[in-house]
């Protein structure tokens, strides 16, 4: 039943907005539960909502788990979700970059072992502090290694000199 409206006042709340914001706030729970758990105990929360979360994190019974992400979205409703979902959303921010830096590395790795010369030009051109004997030696065993059909040793190797090598 929907309470009086007061003259003056914004009109109170309809169901249907009610049932969304809950819905809104048992996703976020829900992601609580499956963040890591150095981020949920860097988060101010209430004492019986972080003890919810742990609890959902050991339940392996599928029902039991439903029953508890229902009850961590009931509790989340009693919590600003504001600081919950910037540090969610730092986390996602973050892991999306460290996800382009890989991906960055990957391709120069593939150019510099399929490219030769011109690429480490090309590298060298691009990050001038590199060393470029190293990438010399590294690029020529990763292409021997990838000519030869061997175990990838050494692009292993030239991967994590080009990510460090990125990374600064």
């Amino acid at each position: 039943m929907r309470r009086r409206q007061l003259p003056g006042e914004p009109p109170p709340p309809t169901k249907g907005e009610l049932k969304r914001q809950a819905q809104v706030l048992q996703a976020l729970g829900e992601q609580l539960i499956e963040a890591p758990e150095e981020l949920v105990a860097g988060i101010e929360l209430p004492e019986k909502l972080r003890d919810a979360i742990e609890l959902a994190r050991r339940i392996t019974s599928h029902g039991a788990l439903l029953r508890q992400k229902l009850f961590v979205g009931k509790l989340m409703r009693k919590v600003d979700p504001e600081p919950i979902r910037a540090a969610l959303e730092a986390v996602s921010a973050n892991t999306r970059l460290e996800t382009m830096r890989f991906k960055r590395a990957e391709g120069w790795r593939d150019r510099l072992v399929q490219g030769g010369q011109a690429a480490i030009i090309e590298f060298v051109a691009e990050f001038p502090k590199a060393d470029r004997a190293m990438l010399s030696r590294l690029v020529s065993a990763a292409a021997a290694e990838h000519a030869g059909d061997k175990p990838p040793g050494a692009k292993r190797e030239l991967f994590r000199w080009v990510r460090d090598t990125i990374g600064h």
